[in-house]
């Protein structure tokens, strides 16, 4: 199933609506502010909570962690000594590690669990420059925590370049 984001909405404060590949809404994310720390919130359409996004305020390297239900699943960040491209990690709360790589500035990248692509978030699926797609291509994937994931690497790749 794919997932149409639009890539100018995720500033903190920001509402949103991901759409399907049907264009129907799949996902809201809501853009808390007034918040010590940056803040996200993803709800399926029901409005349910599939996810919450915090950027970890007190760590050497930028990273973000996901929460469901008050728990953190994920903690995302760059992984060190990538040597050719740039790597990020996806830290679940088992211990256990997603990576995620490839072109991450131009959208191009896998999101791999053990060398297999759980997704592929690309922007070659469409002709506007500030959309993109995530590809959930297994059925048993958790397609809200994937599109969290893709959301945690999308801010901690624009605040470095930012910060440049």
């Amino acid at each position: 199933m794919k997932y149409v984001v639009r890539e100018k909405m995720f500033a903190i404060g920001d509402d949103y609506w991901v759409e399907d590949e049907h264009g129907r809404r799949a996902f809201y994310v809501d853009g808390k502010v007034l918040r010590i720390r940056d803040t996200l919130e993803i709800q399926d359409a029901d409005g349910n909570e599939v996810a919450v996004i915090h950027q970890k305020l007190l760590s050497l390297r930028d990273a973000m962690t996901i929460e469901r239900g008050g728990e953190t699943l994920v903690t995302v960040r760059k992984k060190r000594l990538a040597l050719v491209r740039e790597v990020f990690r996806a830290e679940l709360a088992s211990g256990e590690e997603l990576e995620i790589r490839g072109d991450l500035i131009d959208k191009e990248y896998d999101i791999e669990y053990d060398g297999d692509r759980l997704a592929r978030i690309s922007r070659r699926w469409f002709s506007l420059r500030d959309a993109y797609a995530i590809d959930v291509e297994r059925d048993d994937a958790d397609a809200g925590m994937l599109l969290a994931i893709a959301v945690c690497v999308d801010h901690i790749i624009a605040k470095e370049h930012d910060s440049r």
